[in-house]
Protein backbone atom coordinates (compact mmCIF):
# COMPACT_ATOMS: atom_id res chain seq x y z
CA UNK A 1 0.00 0.00 0.00
CA UNK A 2 2.75 2.22 0.98
CA UNK A 3 4.58 2.02 -2.53
CA UNK A 4 1.02 2.48 -4.25
CA UNK A 5 0.57 5.45 -2.53
CA UNK A 6 4.05 6.77 -3.28
CA UNK A 7 3.97 5.74 -7.10
CA UNK A 8 0.45 7.56 -7.29
CA UNK A 9 1.51 10.82 -5.95
CA UNK A 10 4.46 10.35 -8.53
CA UNK A 11 1.96 10.81 -11.22
CA UNK A 12 0.47 14.10 -10.31
CA UNK A 13 1.32 15.94 -12.61
CA UNK A 14 -0.40 19.85 -12.48
CA UNK A 15 -0.28 22.79 -14.67
CA UNK A 16 1.80 25.23 -12.61
CA UNK A 17 0.19 27.98 -10.61
CA UNK A 18 0.48 31.47 -12.67
CA UNK A 19 0.99 32.48 -9.18
CA UNK A 20 4.22 35.00 -8.62
CA UNK A 21 4.56 38.50 -7.44
CA UNK A 22 2.40 40.68 -8.74
CA UNK A 23 4.09 43.83 -11.52
CA UNK A 24 2.37 46.53 -13.15
CA UNK A 25 2.49 45.61 -17.17
CA UNK A 26 1.94 49.04 -19.30
CA UNK A 27 2.28 47.81 -22.47
CA UNK A 28 -0.14 44.27 -23.83
CA UNK A 29 1.55 43.80 -27.40
CA UNK A 30 -2.15 43.38 -29.32
CA UNK A 31 -2.85 42.51 -32.69
CA UNK A 32 -3.13 45.59 -34.53
CA UNK A 33 -6.85 44.36 -35.65
CA UNK A 34 -7.65 44.00 -31.42
CA UNK A 35 -5.43 46.95 -29.99
CA UNK A 36 -8.31 49.15 -30.98
CA UNK A 37 -11.33 47.77 -29.31
CA UNK A 38 -9.45 47.25 -26.31
CA UNK A 39 -9.65 49.36 -23.50
CA UNK A 40 -6.49 49.41 -22.17
CA UNK A 41 -5.35 51.99 -19.84
CA UNK A 42 -2.20 53.33 -19.84
CA UNK A 43 -0.75 52.30 -16.00
CA UNK A 44 -2.16 50.13 -13.64
CA UNK A 45 -1.57 50.28 -10.05
CA UNK A 46 0.57 47.74 -8.65
CA UNK A 47 -1.52 44.75 -6.54
CA UNK A 48 -0.69 43.38 -3.49
CA UNK A 49 1.14 39.82 -3.99
CA UNK A 50 -1.23 37.02 -3.21
CA UNK A 51 -0.78 33.52 -2.87
CA UNK A 52 -1.85 31.07 -6.01
CA UNK A 53 -4.01 28.74 -5.81
CA UNK A 54 -4.22 25.33 -8.01
CA UNK A 55 -7.58 24.27 -9.77
CA UNK A 56 -6.61 20.91 -10.65
CA UNK A 57 -8.59 18.10 -7.99
CA UNK A 58 -6.45 16.13 -6.08
CA UNK A 59 -6.07 13.36 -8.23
CA UNK A 60 -4.51 10.93 -5.52
CA UNK A 61 -7.83 10.47 -3.63
CA UNK A 62 -9.09 9.52 -6.55
CA UNK A 63 -6.32 6.67 -7.98
CA UNK A 64 -6.62 5.39 -4.72
CA UNK A 65 -10.20 5.11 -4.67
CA UNK A 66 -9.68 3.59 -8.61
CA UNK A 67 -7.29 1.07 -6.91
CA UNK A 68 -10.07 -0.22 -3.93
CA UNK A 69 -12.21 -0.83 -7.34
CA UNK A 70 -9.97 -2.08 -9.95
CA UNK A 71 -7.37 -3.60 -8.00
CA UNK A 72 -4.61 -1.04 -9.46
CA UNK A 73 -1.08 -2.68 -8.25
CA UNK A 74 2.52 -1.01 -7.90
CA UNK A 75 3.78 -1.48 -11.52
CA UNK A 76 6.66 -3.20 -12.32
CA UNK A 77 9.18 -2.00 -15.01
CA UNK A 78 8.95 -3.80 -18.17
CA UNK A 79 10.76 -7.01 -18.85
CA UNK A 80 10.94 -6.18 -22.39
CA UNK A 81 14.72 -6.53 -24.48
CA UNK A 82 17.68 -5.07 -22.93
CA UNK A 83 18.24 -3.88 -25.94
CA UNK A 84 15.08 -1.37 -25.36
CA UNK A 85 16.02 1.29 -23.25
CA UNK A 86 13.27 1.91 -21.76
CA UNK A 87 12.72 -1.37 -21.11
CA UNK A 88 13.11 -1.54 -17.27
CA UNK A 89 11.37 2.55 -16.74
CA UNK A 90 8.62 2.98 -14.68
CA UNK A 91 5.50 4.57 -16.16
CA UNK A 92 6.28 8.29 -13.87
CA UNK A 93 9.64 7.73 -15.75
CA UNK A 94 8.54 7.55 -19.22
CA UNK A 95 6.00 10.48 -18.56
CA UNK A 96 8.93 12.59 -17.44
CA UNK A 97 11.17 11.54 -20.37
CA UNK A 98 7.92 12.31 -22.82
CA UNK A 99 7.43 15.60 -21.71
CA UNK A 100 11.36 16.68 -22.19
CA UNK A 101 11.27 15.17 -26.00
CA UNK A 102 7.70 16.98 -26.02
CA UNK A 103 10.19 20.36 -25.22
CA UNK A 104 12.58 19.54 -27.80
CA UNK A 105 9.43 19.35 -30.42
CA UNK A 106 10.33 15.86 -30.73
CA UNK A 107 6.00 15.30 -30.68
CA UNK A 108 6.11 11.78 -32.26
CA UNK A 109 8.47 10.56 -29.91
CA UNK A 110 6.65 12.05 -27.19
CA UNK A 111 3.28 10.22 -27.81
CA UNK A 112 5.04 6.99 -28.08
CA UNK A 113 7.04 7.79 -24.74
CA UNK A 114 3.23 8.59 -23.24
CA UNK A 115 1.52 5.24 -24.84
CA UNK A 116 3.89 3.60 -23.28
CA UNK A 117 3.46 4.54 -20.04
CA UNK A 118 0.11 4.34 -20.14
CA UNK A 119 0.59 0.58 -21.22
CA UNK A 120 2.44 -0.47 -18.14
CA UNK A 121 -0.66 0.54 -15.88
CA UNK A 122 -3.57 -1.90 -15.73
CA UNK A 123 -6.96 -0.82 -16.44
CA UNK A 124 -6.32 1.89 -18.39
CA UNK A 125 -6.17 3.95 -14.98
CA UNK A 126 -3.54 6.46 -16.25
CA UNK A 127 -5.51 7.64 -19.15
CA UNK A 128 -7.42 9.79 -17.77
CA UNK A 129 -4.05 12.06 -16.32
CA UNK A 130 -1.96 11.72 -19.07
CA UNK A 131 -3.10 15.53 -20.27
CA UNK A 132 0.54 16.12 -21.74
CA UNK A 133 -0.57 13.14 -24.33
CA UNK A 134 -3.78 15.54 -25.37
CA UNK A 135 -1.25 18.36 -26.08
CA UNK A 136 1.31 16.33 -27.91
CA UNK A 137 -1.39 15.04 -30.15
CA UNK A 138 -2.82 18.46 -31.16
CA UNK A 139 0.68 19.27 -32.02
CA UNK A 140 1.01 15.90 -34.33
CA UNK A 141 -1.97 17.15 -35.85
CA UNK A 142 -4.60 14.39 -34.63
CA UNK A 143 -7.02 16.63 -33.30
CA UNK A 144 -9.66 13.55 -33.10
CA UNK A 145 -7.37 11.75 -30.39
CA UNK A 146 -6.54 14.64 -28.79
CA UNK A 147 -9.95 15.75 -28.31
CA UNK A 148 -10.73 11.94 -26.61
CA UNK A 149 -8.03 12.28 -24.42
CA UNK A 150 -9.15 16.34 -22.99
CA UNK A 151 -12.38 14.48 -22.58
CA UNK A 152 -10.66 11.66 -20.61
CA UNK A 153 -9.24 13.96 -18.54
CA UNK A 154 -12.17 16.50 -17.71
CA UNK A 155 -14.32 13.61 -16.55
CA UNK A 156 -11.87 12.80 -13.58
CA UNK A 157 -11.12 16.56 -13.20
CA UNK A 158 -14.41 18.78 -14.42
CA UNK A 159 -12.93 21.56 -12.87
CA UNK A 160 -9.98 21.99 -15.29
CA UNK A 161 -10.72 24.93 -17.49
CA UNK A 162 -6.86 24.14 -19.70
CA UNK A 163 -8.27 20.89 -20.69
CA UNK A 164 -12.12 21.95 -21.48
CA UNK A 165 -10.14 24.68 -23.58
CA UNK A 166 -7.83 22.46 -25.33
CA UNK A 167 -10.93 19.96 -26.17
CA UNK A 168 -12.57 22.76 -27.74
CA UNK A 169 -9.48 24.12 -29.90
CA UNK A 170 -9.04 20.05 -30.97
CA UNK A 171 -12.92 20.41 -32.34
CA UNK A 172 -12.54 23.66 -33.96
CA UNK A 173 -9.67 22.35 -35.98
CA UNK A 174 -11.68 19.34 -36.77
CA UNK A 175 -14.63 21.77 -38.05
CA UNK A 176 -11.99 23.66 -40.43
CA UNK A 177 -11.18 20.10 -41.82
CA UNK A 178 -14.58 19.57 -42.23
CA UNK A 179 -16.93 22.18 -42.29
CA UNK A 180 -19.87 19.57 -41.22
CA UNK A 181 -18.12 18.66 -38.26
CA UNK A 182 -20.55 19.89 -35.30
CA UNK A 183 -18.53 21.00 -32.27
CA UNK A 184 -19.39 19.46 -28.55
CA UNK A 185 -18.09 22.05 -26.17
CA UNK A 186 -17.70 21.06 -22.35
CA UNK A 187 -18.34 23.36 -19.62
CA UNK A 188 -17.81 23.85 -16.41
CA UNK A 189 -20.24 22.55 -13.88
CA UNK A 190 -23.05 24.88 -13.04
CA UNK A 191 -22.39 27.24 -11.11
CA UNK A 192 -18.81 26.61 -10.58
CA UNK A 193 -15.68 28.68 -12.07
CA UNK A 194 -11.76 28.87 -12.04
CA UNK A 195 -10.29 31.15 -9.64
CA UNK A 196 -7.73 32.44 -11.65
CA UNK A 197 -9.25 35.36 -13.16
CA UNK A 198 -6.85 35.10 -16.17
CA UNK A 199 -8.02 31.32 -16.83
CA UNK A 200 -11.86 32.45 -16.49
CA UNK A 201 -11.38 34.90 -19.52
CA UNK A 202 -9.62 32.15 -21.55
CA UNK A 203 -12.56 29.68 -20.71
CA UNK A 204 -15.00 32.33 -21.79
CA UNK A 205 -13.28 33.06 -25.12
CA UNK A 206 -13.44 29.46 -26.12
CA UNK A 207 -16.92 29.18 -24.89
CA UNK A 208 -17.74 32.08 -27.40
CA UNK A 209 -18.66 34.38 -24.58
CA UNK A 210 -15.62 36.66 -24.43
CA UNK A 211 -13.47 38.74 -27.02
CA UNK A 212 -9.89 38.74 -27.97
CA UNK A 213 -9.79 42.10 -26.47
CA UNK A 214 -10.81 41.45 -22.90
CA UNK A 215 -8.44 38.34 -22.67
CA UNK A 216 -5.70 40.90 -23.88
CA UNK A 217 -7.17 43.52 -21.24
CA UNK A 218 -7.07 40.78 -18.62
CA UNK A 219 -3.43 39.80 -19.08
CA UNK A 220 -2.59 43.64 -19.24
CA UNK A 221 -3.82 44.40 -15.93
CA UNK A 222 -2.27 40.95 -14.28
CA UNK A 223 0.91 39.37 -13.39
CA UNK A 224 3.54 38.29 -16.03
CA UNK A 225 2.13 35.34 -15.73
CA UNK A 226 -1.45 36.46 -17.16
CA UNK A 227 0.12 38.36 -19.50
CA UNK A 228 1.92 35.29 -20.98
CA UNK A 229 -1.21 32.97 -20.73
CA UNK A 230 -3.32 35.58 -22.35
CA UNK A 231 -0.93 36.05 -25.12
CA UNK A 232 -0.71 32.05 -25.29
CA UNK A 233 -3.99 31.27 -25.72
CA UNK A 234 -5.16 34.30 -27.91
CA UNK A 235 -2.59 32.69 -30.05
CA UNK A 236 -3.84 28.99 -29.86
CA UNK A 237 -7.82 30.28 -30.32
CA UNK A 238 -6.72 32.15 -33.40
CA UNK A 239 -4.68 29.35 -34.76
CA UNK A 240 -7.76 26.68 -34.10
CA UNK A 241 -10.06 28.96 -36.12
CA UNK A 242 -7.55 29.45 -39.18
CA UNK A 243 -6.66 32.98 -38.35
CA UNK A 244 -3.05 32.37 -38.91
CA UNK A 245 -1.58 35.39 -38.54
CA UNK A 246 -3.12 36.43 -35.59
CA UNK A 247 -2.02 33.69 -34.11
CA UNK A 248 1.80 33.94 -35.23
CA UNK A 249 1.45 37.46 -33.57
CA UNK A 250 0.48 36.64 -30.42
CA UNK A 251 2.42 33.24 -29.92
CA UNK A 252 5.63 35.14 -30.53
CA UNK A 253 4.89 37.62 -28.05
CA UNK A 254 4.45 35.00 -25.55
CA UNK A 255 7.73 33.54 -26.40
CA UNK A 256 9.42 37.08 -25.68
CA UNK A 257 6.97 37.35 -22.57
CA UNK A 258 8.60 37.91 -19.36
CA UNK A 259 7.45 34.95 -17.58
CA UNK A 260 8.18 32.19 -20.49
CA UNK A 261 11.80 33.54 -19.76
CA UNK A 262 11.91 33.55 -16.55
CA UNK A 263 11.33 30.78 -14.30
CA UNK A 264 8.18 29.44 -16.91
CA UNK A 265 6.40 26.16 -16.70
CA UNK A 266 5.10 23.35 -19.14
CA UNK A 267 3.03 25.86 -21.10
CA UNK A 268 5.63 28.17 -22.13
CA UNK A 269 7.34 24.95 -23.59
CA UNK A 270 3.94 24.65 -25.39
CA UNK A 271 4.46 28.19 -26.88
CA UNK A 272 8.48 27.39 -28.30
CA UNK A 273 7.05 24.28 -29.65
CA UNK A 274 4.00 25.70 -31.64
CA UNK A 275 6.48 28.71 -33.05
CA UNK A 276 8.48 25.35 -34.56
CA UNK A 277 5.38 23.52 -35.25
CA UNK A 278 3.67 26.20 -36.92
CA UNK A 279 6.90 27.94 -38.82
CA UNK A 280 6.38 31.12 -37.37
Amino acid sequence: MLYFLLFSLSLVLFFPSNSHGFVVVNLLRLHPNVAASASCTPHVPPLQQTKGTKTRTDITNIMVYKKKKTNLYAISPSSSSNNDPYSNMSPRQLVSIGMNEFKQANIHKSIELFDLADSLVPNSALTPYLWQRGISLYYNHDFQQGSLQFRYDVKVNPLDVEEIVWDIACQNQLQLQNPEYEIKKMALPQGQKDRRRIMSVVYNLFRGDATEAELAKAGHEGNPSDLFYALFYLGLYCESIGEISKAEHYMKEAVKSEYANGRGDYMTSCARVHSLVYVM
